[in-house]
């Protein structure tokens, strides 16, 4: 196992700070564009994000922790963003917010190696450690900045021409 703590906070405390410096000031195409289909663009990503701070990180570590083995984990709408128009600006501001918060309220759970093997249940995966959900959430925010990184790429994915071939990215 390779999980520790500290490690998975040096990801989450750094998202917001990547995500306004990649995001901030961008065009409405850039900001807009997503991969067809009923995927998301950069802006509902960064909402996706505020709602999983405000309803799914901390509420199930709480959860996890002020509860008895397997018990249900508060339920997460991940769809909950879709539909809200709020410019990327206010929404990266929000998300910096958000983190600050939770960041705050995680380190008050003074969180011990004994915790880390506590369970919820979840609805699809059933019992769940702390550390899996810890450390879904350090992946979590990887997986979206991969996912805006690669929406953004494969904006101009006809333009590059053949250097395409070089770019895993369009891949």
């Amino acid at each position: 196992m390779n999980f520790k703590q500290n490690e998975a906070i040096e990801i989450l405390e750094r998202t917001p700070t990547v995500l306004t410096h990649l995001l901030s000031g961008l065009s409405y195409e850039w900001l807009n564009s997503n991969e067809g289909g009923d995927s998301w663009n950069s802006v509902e990503v960064v909402a996706h994000l505020i709602e999983c701070e405000k309803s799914n990180w901390i509420p199930r570590i709480y959860s996890i922790l002020s509860s008895h083995e397997n018990e249900s984990l508060p339920h997460y709408d991940r769809f909950s963003h879709l539909g809200k128009e709020t410019g990327i600006e206010e929404l990266l501001r929000e998300f910096l917010q958000c983190r600050q918060q939770s960041l705050y309220q995680l380190g008050t759970f003074n969180i011990s190696s004994f915790d880390l093997n506590k369970t919820g249940l979840h609805p699809e995966f059933g019992s769940i450690t702390l550390q899996q959900l810890l450390s879904t959430w350090a992946v979590h925010d990887l997986t979206h900045i991969n996912q805006i990184t690669r929406v953004l790429a494969k904006r101009y994915d006809l333009d590059v021409g053949p250097w395409k071939t070089f770019l895993s990215i369009l891949k």
